[in-house]
C-alpha cells in the first residue's frame, strides 16, 4: 500500500542548528503516527514543513502521490492537508458555528455572494454544522467562542480543520493546556475519527499518545531516533534514554 504521506531526508537549518536532521517516516490513509521527543527536538519545525510554512532546505515530501515539497500552505490545503495548532486560532467575538463557516469560506478561496448575507449560504453552513456534530459541538453552535472553555476551543478549532475536507491531519499538541477530563474527552473525540483521516499527531501527554498512535516516531535533536508500533517504542531501551525516562510509568 502506497504511504498518504511520506517524508525523505528533510532536512531544515536556521543558522548553525539543524531543526531537523533528515527526517524520513510515512502515514498510511486512516493511520495515526505520532511525533513524540523532548522540547526543542524540532517537531513543531516538522509540522510546520508539512504544512508548508516553512520549505525544507533539502529533502522530499509527497501527499497523496504528488510532490509538494515547495507548495505553500494554501495549495496543501487545497490537496487535503488539514492543520491545528499548539494555541487555538479562533474568533473569540464570533459563535462557534460562524468560525468554522470562516474556516469553510477561507478554505474554498472566495466571498460566495456579494448581494446576501454569509450566514444564509448553505454551502457554507451545512459544512459547518456537520464539523461541529463531528466533534461533538452541535448544541454549542451559537454559543460565543469567548465564552467556551478552554477544551471547548480546542474542538472548536477541530472542527474548523475538518471542514475543509481533509485527507490528513497535522495536529499540533491538541492536549495542550487542557485538564485531565478535557483531554480524556478529546482523546475519544480522536479515537472517533480513526481509520477516517491521516493524523500525524505531535503531542507531550503520553497517555494520549499510546492511546491513540498506531506508529510513533521518536525526535530527538532533529532526528528520528527511533520509529514502531507503541509497543515496539514502550519497549525500546535507546527511547527511554533519550526520552521517556520517568514518563515510563506513566504508559
Amino acid at each position: 500500500m502506497s504511504a498518504l504521506l511520506s517524508i525523505e531526508k528533510l532536512v531544515k537549518r536556521f543558522g548553525g542548528l539543524t531543526a531537523t536532521d533528515h527526517v524520513d517516516f510515512a502515514v498510511n490513509a486512516g493511520e495515526v503516527h505520532a511525533i513524540i521527543g523532548p522540547n526543542g527536538a524540532g517537531k513543531t519545525t516538522l509540522i510546520s514543513q508539512l504544512a508548508g510554512e516553512l520549505h525544507p532546505d533539502e529533502g522530499r515530501i509527497h501527499f497523496d502521490g504528488r510532490e509538494i515539497s515547495r507548495l505553500g500552505v494554501p495549495e496543501r490545503s487545497l490537496l487535503g492537508l488539514g492543520r491545528s495548532y499548539q494555541i487555538s486560532q479562533i474568533f473569540k467575538e464570533f459563535s462557534a458555528l460562524q468560525n468554522v463557516m470562516l474556516a469553510v469560506q477561507a478554505h474554498a478561496g472566495h466571498s460566495f455572494s456579494f448581494f446576501r448575507p454569509a450566514s444564509r449560504e448553505a454551502a457554507l453552513i451545512e459544512p459547518a454544522k456537520a464539523a461541529l456534530l463531528q466533534v461533538g459541538l452541535g448544541a454549542r453552535m451559537d454559543t460565543p467562542a469567548a465564552e467556551m472553555a478552554h477544551g471547548e476551543h480546542r474542538q472548536l478549532e477541530l472542527a474548523m480543520t475538518l471542514a475543509t475536507g481533509p485527507k490528513l491531519l497535522l495536529l499540533d499538541e491538541p492536549m495542550a493546556g487542557m485538564s485531565q477530563a478535557e483531554s480524556e474527552e478529546m482523546v475519544q473525540l480522536l479515537k472517533g475519527l480513526k481509520g477516517k483521516y491521516g493524523v500525524v499527531l505531535v503531542e507531550h501527554d503520553m497517555d494520549a499518545v499510546f492511546a491513540l498512535a498506531d506508529r510513533i516516531s521518536v525526535l530527538v535533536y532533529g532526528r528520528v531516533v527511533a520509529s514502531g508500533t507503541p509497543e515496539e517504542i514502550r519497549n525500546n531501551q535507546d527511547v527511554k534514554d533519550a526520552y521517556l525516562g520517568d514518563q515510563e510509568e506513566a504508559i
